[in-house]
């Protein structure tokens, strides 16, 4: 099969933009030629790569997976450009990372234009989303992990541990008391967060003689974002344990009351997870420092 990197693009840009019309402009090219480009490419793979129709354009399961891997193989080729590049240092091409919600809107988005500005040719596609992406099959560079990691054949980096906090809106407080020790916590209700919707008990996890330990709370409302957790919180439906990274502004803003502080729950450990891949790309290397380096003052047990 021959190697066309203008001809991948082309499909590529097809696929993000969902129309031959909006990809020719984009590309600069006539829009008989992108589609003569695409239908060419499904010929050579022997199957369709998009379903089209008078209205709408969509990639098929084959063209999906054809569209990751063109991905990764044009962020190869620009990687390899970029080693000739006149200018020392200069980064280029496609990043694509994954961190959760609630990090990217408290530390990593009000620094990011910083970044870009110093790698101006590099084009980044952020995820923010607390579901655990699969990073191959979805064809993420990297992933920012919080939490426990599960058995994989992915590198992981540890960056360090982020301490949680106990906390209520002044208005439940007002309500229904401020818990003063594990068994005021009878008298109220947590908040539950889980991944998923579905059966299970609300637990308040804490540490004593450095033993992980919880207990069983009260819970009328389950979410699955950190964002419904936290404006959960906010409207007095009951106390969460949260990163201290998003709550800091919102006790000192006094939106928030910090409660039981000698029973927090335990830290929780942040890593940095990318494929097994013989050289990681000088862009992804330059992400990964970027993201460590503003993390750092958030972050305790650093290796």
């Amino acid at each position: 099969m021959s190697m066309d990197l203008s001809a991948r693009r082309t499909f590529v840009k097809v696929a993000e933009l969902a129309s031959f019309t909006r990809a020719a402009e984009q590309l600069g090219m006539p829009k008989a030629r992108v589609s003569t480009t695409v239908q060419q490419l499904e010929a050579e793979l022997g199957t369709r790569l998009l379903h089209r129709t008078t209205r709408t354009v969509r990639l098929t399961a084959d063209g999906e997976q054809f569209r990751e891997r063109c991905l990764l193989l044009l962020a190869d080729a620009d990687e390899l450009q970029s080693l000739f590049q006149r200018t020392p240092g200069a980064l280029r091409g496609r990043l694509r990372v994954d961190v959760p919600i609630g990090m990217a809107q408290a530390v990593l988005m009000p620094r990011l234009p910083a970044f870009l500005a110093a790698h101006p040719q590099v084009e980044l596609e952020l995820s923010t989303t607390d579901r655990r992406v699969d990073l191959v099959h979805e064809g993420f560079d990297c992933v920012l992990r919080v939490g426990t990691l599960d058995a994989s054949d992915l590198v992981a980096r540890r960056l360090g541990e982020l301490a949680q906090v106990n906390v209520a809106s002044p208005a439940y407080l007002a309500l229904h008391g401020t818990p003063r020790t594990l068994a005021d916590l009878a008298a109220h209700r947590l908040v539950r967060y889980a991944p998923g919707l579905g059966a299970g008990p609300a637990l308040w996890e804490y540490e004593e003689e450095g033993r992980y330990r919880t207990l069983a709370m009260p819970s009328t409302l389950t979410v699955t974002s950190s964002d419904a957790y936290q404006s959960a919180c906010l409207a007095g439906l009951g106390l969460i344990q949260a990163p201290v990274m998003g709550m800091q502004p919102l006790i000192d803003a006094g939106r928030l009351v910090r409660v039981l502080s000698g029973f927090d729950a335990p830290p929780m450990p942040v890593s940095l997870l990318y494929p097994h891949r013989r050289q990681l790309s000088k862009r992804v290397q330059a992400l990964m420092a970027w993201m460590d380096e503003v993390l750092e003052p958030f972050l305790a047990g650093k290796p």
